[in-house]
């Protein structure tokens, strides 16, 4: 490999990381205000780079996003990226366009499995980190012992003895201040801007090598067509020059750069020529994938493609197969999934599709249920309709053994939780690793648990917690398969027919459980509506309406009052469901449903699997 030797001192490009919700977005907000990206006065959305409706909502980052700020005539282009795990992907491509890092870590919490992951990419990328320990003004915060743990952090993951002598910082993220110690008068970011000016590393590149730019991102634009994201990584290069993309097998594709930009702020702006380590925006080239090469013709040389960690979880995607299909959206047909989905193939490194030979469904492969989630509810509110199935984790097999992956997972809860949480898990097939009792009623417990496990468990642990627990895991390997264990110990109450539900017959359902849907809401024959107090399967009538004579008026015992109902969002419903069931999703509504619709056929299949069993 050949030794770079040259510089581009007016260009700095660093990734923001950190656990989910430690200030990353946070902390961007005000490096840009305070960089004099806005002008005075001006009206700023806060939590500018979370631009998807999703990200707002949610408050988290799903993708990773690009932007620039100019200080002391220095370009920092930052690049703020997931603190979720189900999210790994956009932190791997982000990465690839970094020199260095800022790590955030929250003065209260330390560092959380995430905070884990992303530093052990970051050093596999041999990138320097600069630590900043961000809401030193929470009550709770506790600095000395959290650098102490981020210490021990960057020792447990084989830190080089240059990336152990970091630089730390103290920050109160939300208010725009960055100090050297604790006690500094400081009231903004000028500690921070210099030592990324000084102290961070300029994109270094081999002065004789001709143009190389990696794709780590692509988008997309009516006007444009296709957009492909990426660092410079030598040489410059020009609007409406001739070059070339490198796919994968080196298959090489001729493009014409119709148009070059560049991030000035979160915006992007023309540029006519772009310098060596600048992270610029090419259109011109419709097929490109993350981690093609983009070259001179001449010398079309490739860079090593982005690697990303496997995927661990999947769900089956199908059209939608029930009575009411197609009344609610505007993409119904396995045509337009299959588009939807191999579009997001192109745009997520994390996500893989697979194509079924016996049926119209496909099977999408991602880091977690988060993250599909994510990919669905994206869909539905893009006008289509479909049907998922339970996610499931992916196993391997070495030497004829079954591998399964496991987690190491992080409880924090109250004394009084400890209990009913370590039964639960035990029952999951979850191993207790470490237990911590700190002496202030919370205890941390580290579990060693299958990844299935946790697919459905965390709405049932906030339950149990009251809503005061926390819970964080990371995928830490695979190991042999530890054996089934029950999914669900309820069973499901089902619709007998179409219609719409009634208050009366609903009233008089709920003895056998918990109900799902209020009366007047349409059901079908198959549709879940409720879940059972028993671990069986019941058909009922939601739609039974009060016999009537002559001694009894229809407006007599109006006063069936239902008791409310457990709201299923999307998420709830896909940790709800078994085996057999499905999630029907339309842009307005999230329906459990029976795979197999009719109840006849439901019994018979039900019938042939037990004596298959009992066989």
């Amino acid at each position: 490999m050949k030794k770079n030797t040259g510089s581009n001192e007016k260009l700095r490009n660093i990734a923001i990381i950190a656990h989910v919700d430690h200030g990353k977005t946070t902390l961007v907000d005000a490096m840009f205000k305070q960089s004099g990206q806005f002008r005075e006065g001006q009206q700023v959305d806060e939590r500018l780079m979370d631009s998807m409706d999703l990200e707002r909502e949610r408050g988290i980052t799903i993708s990773a996003k690009n932007c620039s700020v100019t200080w002391k005539n220095v370009k920092i282009n930052i690049i703020d990226t997931p603190g979720h795990a189900d999210f790994g992907g956009e932190v791997e491509r982000a990465l690839s366009m970094a020199d260095s890092a800022i790590l955030l870590v929250d003065a209260s919490e330390g560092p959380l499995p995430q905070t884990r992951f992303v530093l052990k990419k970051t050093f596999e990328a041999n990138l320097p980190v600069m630590v900043i320990i961000n809401k030193i003004d929470r009550k709770d915060a506790r600095i000395d012992e959290v650098l102490d743990m981020v210490y021990d952090l960057f020792i447990d993951l084989n830190a080089t003895e240059e990336q152990l002598d970091f630089t730390y910082l103290y920050a109160i993220g939300r208010d725009g201040i960055v100090k050297r110690e604790v006690e500094d008068d400081v009231n903004n970011l000028t500690v921070l801007f210099d030592l990324i000016v000084d102290e961070m590393p300029p994109p270094t590149y081999d002065p004789e090598a001709p143009f190389q730019m990696l794709v780590s991102d692509l988008g997309y634009s009516d006007y444009l067509g296709r957009l492909a994201i990426g660092k410079i990584f030598n040489g410059s290069v020009a609007s409406h020059k001739s070059l070339v993309c490198i796919g994968e097998e080196n298959k090489q594709k001729p493009l014409k750069v119709s148009k070059l930009q560049s991030y000035d702020g979160p915006a992007l702006v023309p540029v006519d020529e772009a310098q060596v380590g600048d992270i610029v925006v090419l259109s011109g080239i419709e097929d490109v994938k993350i981690g093609d090469t983009i070259c001179t013709r001449e010398a079309p040389v490739a860079l090593p493609r982005i690697a990303v960690d496997e995927p661990t979880v999947f769900m089956r995607f199908s059209i939608n197969t029930s009575p009411f299909a197609g009344q609610d959206g505007k993409f119904v047909q396995s045509r337009k999934i299959r588009e939807r989905l191999l579009k997001e193939t192109l745009l997520n490194v994390a996500i893989e599709v697979e194509e079924s030979t016996t049926d119209e469904s496909f099977v999408v492969k991602g880091r977690g249920e988060l993250q599909l989630a994510i990919l669905i509810e994206t869909m539905r509110r893009e006008g289509f309709e479909l049907c998922v199935g339970r996610p499931r984790v992916i196993y391997k097999e070495q030497d004829g053994v079954q591998l399964e992956p496991i987690e190491h997972l992080f409880v924090d809860c109250g004394e009084d939780f400890m209990g009913v949480v370590t039964e639960k898990l035990s029952i999951r097939k979850g191993k207790m690793t470490n237990l911590v009792n700190n002496g202030k009623g919370r205890v941390m417990i580290e579990f060693s648990i299958p990844s299935r496990s946790l697919i459905g468990y965390p709405d049932e642990f906030m339950t149990d917690t009251r809503g005061t627990g926390i819970m964080n895991s990371y995928l830490s390997g695979y190991e042999p398969f530890r054996g089934e264990f029950p999914i669900r110990f309820t069973g499901s109450i089902v619709a007998d027919r179409q219609g719409k539900g009634v208050a009366y017959g609903l009233f008089n359902l709920e003895p056998r459980g918990q109900l799902f849907i209020i009366p007047g809401t349409a059901v079908y024959e198959g549709m879940v509506v409720g879940e059972h107090n028993r671990h069986s399967d019941i058909d009922v009538n939601a739609c039974k309406e009060k016999k009537l004579t002559n001694m009894r008026a229809s407006g007599k015992d109006e006063n069936a009052v239902c008791s409310p109902i457990r709201e299923m969002t999307l998420e709830k419903a896909i940790h709800f469901i078994r085996d057999d069931e499905m999630v029907e999703v339309t842009p307005q509504f999230v329906r459990i449903r029976k795979t197999i619709l009719p109840a006849g056929k439901r019994h018979l299949a039900a019938g042939k699997l037990k004596k298959q069993d009992q066989s």
